[in-house]
């Protein structure tokens, strides 16, 4: 399984777009894409207002979640399986959020989706959040519990799309670990195939 580096080439296109926020700024450029009611009609939001952020540390934040998280989970499930989570945790995140926010744009959501997947696939993956070192599946459990609490509190952060993003996420994990368990199963019992062939053929 060849690893394509989709996660930093999925960085360097959010660069992009937050170049052109800068530079079109006067023109609506993200007017444009940002998540809103429009979406209803103008279902492109809902992809577009992925690639957006709203200033230069809602950009660093989100590129390094995604950069990290999106690089490792490409490893263990291949950049094909590593995109369909990330966009379609990311739409799905957007439509949910769109029910709640006048206005909306970030990875965030996707990023949680890609975090939900390898919380499932790789639950005691050590990471560094909160100022230690944890497994993943317990920072996941102290992310779901302050965006839970951050429904209750105004603030710019959507906290329902990070929830929504984790939760599908986490399902897309499900599928696919259980399915590398299978092949794994099934890898196992063909080599113990194979072992007894060769001592039948070989010590008889």
């Amino acid at each position: 399984m060849k690893f394509k580096f989709y996660a930093i080439k999925l960085s360097a296109i959010i660069v992009l777009f937050f170049l052109m926020q800068s530079l079109l700024r006067n023109y609506g450029f993200t007017e444009l894409l940002l998540l809103n009611k429009n979406a209803l009609s103008e279902p492109w939001r809902l992809v577009s207002a992925v690639f957006l952020h709203a200033d230069t540390l809602h950009l660093i934040y989100n590129l390094f979640a995604l950069a990290l998280f999106g690089s490792i989970l490409e490893r263990f499930v291949g950049g094909r399986r590593f995109l369909m989570i990330f966009f379609i945790t990311g739409i799905f995140a957007n439509a949910i959020s769109m029910n709640f926010y006048d206005n909306s744009l970030g990875a965030s959501g996707a990023i949680f989706g890609v975090i939900g997947a390898l919380i499932v696939v790789r639950p005691m993956l050590m990471v560094f959040a909160f100022g230690l070192p944890m497994p993943i599946f317990i920072a996941g459990i102290l992310w779901i519990a302050g965006d839970l609490a951050g429904i209750f509190i105004p603030s710019s952060v959507a906290n329902i799309a990070h929830l929504s993003g984790i939760f599908l996420g986490a399902i897309f994990g499900a599928v696919y670990r259980e399915k590398s368990g299978a092949v794994r199963k099934k890898r196992e019992r063909l080599n113990e195939q194979e072992v007894r062939r060769w001592e039948e053929r070989h010590l008889r």
